[in-house]
């Protein structure tokens, strides 16, 4: 997904630039308490961007569970910090960034279920995904199916998988299986392509895998 967003960033005729170092916005961390080891990461996210944070440069983000940190934990755990507000005020998840310079993606006309995520749904609001959807071409049907079940480390205990899997398949994993081989199914969070992949027999695409593959297709139709 980084790739396909730093592609389709390109095409839109942004300069891309990638941390110096892998950073983390501790998100994995807080449901198992240890905060003071996500602020340590915080702090480290906060030296590594200063430069750039200061400057103006808006970041964004593939990953709606890391976008939702940036724009709202960053903000709780550093309250009276000055580059942490303006950090989270300059941090977009992809689609967010697209919309408010009114992209207009190549046409694919195809039809599609998208499956949000979670924090994307509470947190970051689902408006701009199905605008950009929409103004694609793509006949974009949100599936009212809730939870995925993963629900980030959730899934991944044995004392909960059953649990996990009982809400995946309450609706999500049924409409996907019964999707006709040409409907793509969208998603943008880890936790949703990992349960539809285990779930369904179906790979899931996010939303910047849709724009790349598809600006790459008009590229190779278009003339010399």
């Amino acid at each position: 997904m980084l790739e396909a967003t730093v592609e389709v960033l390109e095409h839109v005729g942004y300069t891309v630039s990638l941390p110096s170092r892998p950073l983390c916005c501790g998100r994995p961390l807080y449901d198992a308490g240890m905060l003071t080891t996500a602020e340590r990461l915080w702090r480290q996210v906060l030296d590594i961007l200063r430069d750039d944070i200061r400057a103006g440069v808006p970041v964004v983000g593939v990953e709606p569970n890391c976008v939702a940190a940036f724009q709202d934990e960053l903000v709780g755990l550093f309250p009276d910090d000055a580059d942490a507000r303006r950090l989270s005020e300059q941090t977009f998840i992809l689609s967010e960034f697209l919309e408010r310079q009114r992209y207009q993606p190549p046409r694919l006309p195809v039809d599609a279920l998208v499956q949000m995520h979670c924090h994307h749904v509470a947190a970051l609001g689902t408006d701009a995904e199905v605008a950009l959807l929409r103004r694609m071409g793509v006949d974009a049907e949100v599936m009212d199916a809730g939870c995925c079940g993963l629900a980030g480390s959730f899934g991944f205990s044995a004392s909960k998988y059953d649990v996990s899997v009982r809400v995946g398949e309450r609706n999500m994993a049924p409409r996907i299986r019964a999707a006709s081989a040409g409907t793509q199914i969208v998603t943008d969070g880890f936790s949703c392509r990992e349960q539809i992949q285990h779930l369904t027999d179906r790979q899931p695409r996010h939303l910047a895998e849709l724009f790349r593959d598809t600006i790459r297709a008009q590229q190779a139709g278009s003339p010399d």
